[in-house]
């Protein structure tokens, strides 16, 4: 077994940053409006639990997205813990406005690798995407807030079929070297991705970039949502978006399921050594909440089935 293989396989202590995307990518799924107060009880709780970043919301028109149409309540309102980044999404300058003026630590800037997804979700050519979004870069970096550029469908879109490598490392190339991005986030937007091919994205972009922080976001739409973590772990990714019990979705692209669920990803980790920094009894404490807010059961087979050894009585 070569030596790669071994650092899956036994962490040995590595230090793997899970970053919660429910508060917003689960949230902004949800047929109900989760009220204001119950969102900020749950980003307080999610801090406490020890994640490295939170994506709190989305500073978007409330129009296109009403869930989350409470998003300056929600980010001043929060109880901000030491050491855990607060980020949100941000589509445009007004965006920007709304979410520095709201103490937003990171922005999230999103466009897709796809010319159809992009058209189909943000309305306008990727290129177009692209200038658009490098106002808000500038505003971004000039306001001294960090800036991450998450490109959606880097491992296949739902309307295309495949994506070239090549062309997702071409945009994440502009961003690097045109907006100084702080961070990339390559999103399986659709759970199209498979673990051999995460491996040789994740590689190329480490080799190509190994001071810019990468983020994988997975789907597991088609159940292979922990294996793909592992392929990118394997390849040198040590951050990765997941969703409080599995919630979320994307409203603009067909087929699109929950993402990796947080305490399953983490529960699988800790068990093979890797140190995620989280309480995970606090995280699956969490994840129970969901139901009573959101109005109907969870993915997450941790909530369902319990830990590993969350021993029963003998019949």
């Amino acid at each position: 077994m070569s030596t790669t293989s071994n650092k899956t396989w036994q962490g040995q202590g590595r230090r793997i940053h899970m970053q919660e995307v429910g508060a917003r990518d689960g949230l902004q799924m949800e047929s109900v409006f989760v009220p204001t107060e119950d969102k900020i009880a749950l980003v307080n709780a999610l801090s406490e639990t020890g994640v490295a970043k939170i994506e709190v919301t989305s500073f978007v028109s409330p129009k296109a997205i009403p869930a989350l149409r409470d998003a300056e309540i929600v980010m001043r309102e929060i109880q901000r813990q030491p050491g855990v980044i607060y980020s949100a999404l941000v589509p445009n300058v007004r965006g920007v406005e709304r979410a520095i003026d709201a103490r937003t630590d990171e922005l999230n800037l999103v466009m897709s690798a796809s010319e159809s997804h992009n058209q189909g979700n943000l309305r306008m050519s990727r290129n177009d995407s692209f200038a658009a979004l490098a106002q808000v870069a500038a505003a971004g970096r000039q306001a001294g807030v960090v800036v991450n550029v998450s490109l959606s469908c880097s491992f296949g879109c739902p309307m295309e079929g495949d994506v070239s490598e090549a062309t997702v490392l071409d945009w994440c190339d502009r961003y690097i070297s045109e907006w100084n991005a702080h961070g990339v986030t390559l999103c399986d937007t659709t759970g199209m991705a498979y673990p051999s091919q995460v491996n040789a994205l994740t590689r190329a972009f480490k080799e190509r970039w190994p001071r810019t922080e990468l983020t994988l976001h997975f789907h597991n739409t088609r159940g292979m949502g922990l294996a793909n973590v592992l392929a990118a772990i394997d390849a040198g990714a040590d951050r990765f978006d997941s969703s409080l019990g599995g919630l979320g979705g994307c409203p603009y692209a067909p087929g699109a399921t929950g993402n990796v669920c947080s305490e399953e990803i983490v529960h699988a980790l800790e068990l093979m050594g890797f140190d995620t920094g989280i309480d995970l009894s606090k995280l699956i404490g969490a994840a129970k909440c969901l139901p009573e807010l959101i109005g109907h059961d969870i993915p997450s087979q941790i909530v369902k089935a319990g830990q590993r050894l969350d021993l029963h009585p003998a019949p």
